[in-house]
């Protein structure tokens, strides 16, 4: 059965390519971001206001609260489950999101790794506090192959790595290539965008500021007032700690904008650097919207459903 991804950079026009292929092929969205499934991080994780997605069904949205715990593997759990509901039903799912870990997950599997130690979590934390970057190192000497691939500042990443590593005594990249159980029964196209960063960057600098000019900062408030912790996991991600920050008076609204903007433009170009190593990713080198990059991924999809 067939299946398209729609992958690429925060910002690069991945909701609009993918709902234009939705609505030619007959698809439905799936969401693969890691943020969009949160309730009520809606401004600050662009995500597609109902009034938007032109009537096309999109699935794995706001389906869990801030104070949630949510894996790759749980998300990749319900996502095998609904793209199987989409295909039952005659229709073409379209995964679309940025969170390369996620799409990973989804197509490759993940290993069954043992159960959290929150005891050994802890001293792990206390060490990285005492000391940035320590856990990075000890990763290195126990598992280079998974230290080259997560980055040193992925602190959670980095930490349950080690947590596996400790509990199992073998290294996370070999238990990973052991236990991954792949998708089956699907053929694959993956549409990567990659528009230039000279354009993209600044575009990117363009819409933090829209964001906090047009309510992120209440939004931040608001979901406080709803009684969940400034400590739920979405709040790490950039635009959302900013604005937490100037809520509490450590920045000024030029400051968290500021901060926002460059670490949104790092986490482009991390995303880029993993989109590189998916295989049989096909680059689409300009935004989403373009016209050019309209009409070869409507060919690249037509001739991969054989139309």
């Amino acid at each position: 059965m067939p299946l398209v991804a729609v992958a690429g950079p925060t910002g690069s026009g991945k909701s609009e390519l993918a709902l234009l292929i939705a609505e030619k092929f007959h698809g439905e969205i799936v969401n693969c971001d890691s943020l969009q499934v949160y309730r009520h991080f809606d401004i600050g994780t662009a995500k597609l206001p109902l009034g938007e997605r032109r009537g096309i069904p999109h699935h794995l949205i706001d389906i869990i609260d801030p104070n949630e715990l949510f894996t790759a593997g749980e998300y990749a759990r319900i996502a095998r489950n609904t793209i199987a509901d989409i295909s039952a039903r005659g229709r073409l799912p379209i995964l679309a999101g940025g969170t390369g870990f996620y799409l990973r997950a989804l197509l490759d599997g993940l290993f069954e790794g043992p159960a959290r130690d929150q005891p050994l979590r802890d001293r792990l934390t206390a060490r990285e506090a005492r000391r940035a970057g320590s856990l990075h190192r000890i990763l290195r000497r126990l598992d280079s192959v998974s230290a080259a691939k997560i980055h040193a500042n992925d602190v959670p990443k980095v930490t349950r790595a080690l947590e596996v590593c400790l509990l199992t005594q073998r290294p996370v990249s070999e238990l990973f290539a052991r236990g991954r159980d792949s998708l089956r029964g699907y053929r694959t196209l993956k549409l990567g965008l990659l528009p230039d960063r000279e354009v993209l960057y600044p575009r990117l600098d363009a819409r933090c500021a829209w964001m906090f000019e047009n309510g992120l900062v209440d939004e931040v408030r608001a979901i406080l007032a709803l009684g969940f912790a400034a400590e739920c996991k979405p709040f790490e991600s950039h635009g959302y700690k900013q604005a937490l920050q100037h809520i509490r008076g450590e920045l000024n609204l030029r400051e968290a904008i500021f901060y926002a903007q460059r670490n949104t433009r790092n986490y482009a170009k991390r995303q880029i650097t993993w989109f590189r190593r998916e295989p049989e990713l096909v680059w689409l080198k300009d935004f989403g919207n373009a016209p050019e990059i309209r009409e070869t991924a409507m060919d690249r999809v037509a001739k991969f459903l054989g139309q």
